[in-house]
């Protein structure tokens, strides 16, 4: 039976690192600030800034939240994220999407200074990743490498399969398991024979949306299964794109859903929020 890898937990030890970190700076006087603004009353965006809110408060991160109206045009949002790049107070920007139809999702992430991004989403700190510089690693990427080096699973010279070709989740990762010295396969709805590109993965990574896609027909025995997706089964209950039950008892270890890799997500920005300070310096 595979081991299960508590994202639950490893978030909870980050978040504790985290706050530890921003009570020694506060021994400086420093203090860590992140601006949240949401755009309209989508109720998931609602929850997963309240849920990022809760973490700030644990960390001891100051949570500026900022809550504009849904008929906020591109221009208002723009100029308010001008704003907070040049407000030295404030260390990390996030605007929670999606954003309303009358606003270009792309501009608004390109507006957000590369220094102040801590959702490693702009093409800058894209790029910083893709060559190596310093910069931003996108979130969930960025937990799922916690995962693996804290489980002590082995990455270098690992066959690593990413199914899902995503900006925020796929191609990062991609990059990030490349840094990790695994070989990459990044795979997606238009691979032939997608089974057994998958069977020849050591540690396969799925983020897809797809609920219980991947079966144990789609998994090497001993393999470590990383489960991205956030889905609803027949039954409206949350679920990942693996079947838990079936691959469980053949994979080494593996992410639950819910308590995997999600957890993970909030604990890395506020990581992020706490890096910031040293590339706001830099």
């Amino acid at each position: 039976m595979a081991r299960i890898i508590d994202g639950k937990k490893t978030a909870q030890d980050i978040k504790d690192e985290v706050k530890q970190a921003v009570s020694e700076l506060a021994k400086t006087g420093r203090s860590v600030t992140l601006a949240v603004v949401l755009v309209g009353d989508d109720p998931a965006s609602a929850v997963y800034v309240r849920n990022k809110k809760k973490a700030c408060e644990y960390c001891g991160i100051v949570n500026r939240q900022i809550n504009l109206p849904a008929d906020t045009s591109e221009e208002e949002l723009l100029q308010l994220i001008d704003q907070l790049n040049r407000d030295d107070s404030v260390n990390g920007i996030l605007v929670q999407l999606p954003v309303p139809p009358q606003i270009d999702g792309q501009k608004v992430i390109q507006a957000i200074s590369p220094k102040k991004d801590v959702d490693g989403f702009s093409p800058i700190s894209v790029g910083a990743l893709s060559i190596g510089l310093p910069g931003f690693r996108s979130c969930t990427p960025a937990g799922i490498i916690e995962l693996l080096h804290r489980y002590d699973i082995q990455t270098q010279g690992a066959e690593c399969v990413i199914v899902g070709r995503s900006n925020i989740v796929g191609k990062p990762m991609g990059m990030l398991m490349l840094r990790e010295n695994a070989t990459v396969t990044i795979a997606h709805s238009k691979t032939k024979n997608l089974q057994e590109v998958c069977r020849r993965a050591d540690i396969l990574i799925t983020a897809v949306g797809k609920p219980k896609m991947f079966t144990r027909d789609y998994v090497k025995e001993g393999a470590a299964v990383i489960d991205c997706g956030m889905d609803r089964d027949e039954n409206g209950r949350l679920c990942g794109d693996v079947d838990f039950g079936d691959v469980s008892p053949i994979a080494s270890c593996i992410t639950p859903v819910p308590g995997g890799v999600g957890p993970m997500t909030v604990a890395m920005l506020m990581k992020n929020c706490v890096e910031a300070i040293s590339l706001q310096q830099d």
